[in-house]
């Protein structure tokens, strides 16, 4: 009786498996044949280097053209700059949002208004947002090129030193509204009576805001942060229609390089082992974000 209360049991477990299993198998179709089977096949395609004529096949070189790449001047200068330009956006893009949604949680006349405002660059794509600040950058015409005292000559954009920060700057720009946006909504579920406590025991509006409101807000921050570092390895747009990877490389991230390689350079073995290496690089960063925030998150109710 009871081998079979088992066998039964053990039945029970499997077809609940298989009916789960049957309802992922799209899921799992979609996931294989758009995200699984194409890592697979840039993964294989790195193995094989290309040569620089079309009509002649690419040959199989094993693991020396994964070596070569990962170890050569021009990707680990690559990855510096996009280093570099995750470092110029991310946490300046996270503060600036924090202090936008603080600014316009203020119960104040037409503050409305401000909030339309605030998050309004949401709405812009990464080609509008590049002409307006190539506009704003020409030497000729520009008025940031004005303002900075690089009117004439070869402006801001030609410029070893300011072309990254400029480019970082139009990268904030387009997405202080999404990050505005998300820490509004934080900032809404910060509950009243902790803010009240604290006022009432005599705390300043820093140190309440620091204590309290920035605790609260850390789950939307570590967010923000994944979301934003993603974003910004990801970054090619803007980099495209403001500088092409110049001047002299200066603002060639590993996107960008992927980009020549594949395209311009027609090298797709090359390509695909630095696409692998931008893989690495996001997943290895965003597990150590989950294991360094994870026990420095602060939920309500936790």
């Amino acid at each position: 009786m009871t081998s079979r209360i088992r066998s039964l049991t053990r039945l029970k477990a499997i077809r609940e498996a298989g009916l789960g299993y049957l309802w992922i198998l799209p899921a799992l179709a979609v996931f294989g044949v758009f995200v699984f089977f194409p890592l697979l096949k840039a993964i294989w395609l790195g193995f094989f280097e290309t040569p620089p004529f079309p009509n002649l096949p690419a040959h199989f070189v094993g693991l020396s053209q994964y070596a070569s790449t990962l170890s050569s001047e021009i990707f680990l200068h690559s990855l510096w700059r996009t280093v570099l330009f995750v470092i110029f956006t991310v946490p300046i893009g996270i503060v600036l949002g924090i202090a936008l949604a603080t600014l316009a949680h203020q119960r104040l006349a037409g503050i409305r208004v401000f909030r339309t405002i605030f998050s309004s660059t949401v709405a812009t794509s990464t080609a509008v947002a590049s002409v307006i600040f190539f506009t704003l950058l020409d030497p000729q015409v520009g008025l940031f090129s004005y303002w900075l005292g690089q009117r004439g000559g070869t402006g801001i954009l030609a410029n070893p030193t300011l072309a990254l920060p400029a480019v970082s700057v139009v990268t904030i720009w387009q997405n202080i509204g999404f990050t505005f946006i998300l820490m509004s909504a934080a900032l809404q579920s910060v509950p009243d009576d902790l803010l009240e406590a604290a006022r009432i025991d005599g705390a300043s509006n820093w140190f309440r805001f620091r204590t309290v409101t920035l605790p609260l807000l850390s789950p939307t921050v570590f967010f923000a942060s994944i979301v934003g570092i993603i974003g910004s390895f990801q970054a090619f747009g803007q980099i495209d229609l403001l500088t092409q990877g110049g001047p002299n490389n200066h603002t060639l991230v590993l996107i960008y390089y992927i980009y020549q390689a594949a395209y311009t350079d027609s090298n797709y073995g090359l390509a695909a082992v630095l696409s692998i290496a931008l893989f690495a690089i996001l997943l290895v960063l965003t597990l150590a974000q989950f294991w360094f925030f994870e026990r420095r998150v602060f939920y309500v109710g936790t």
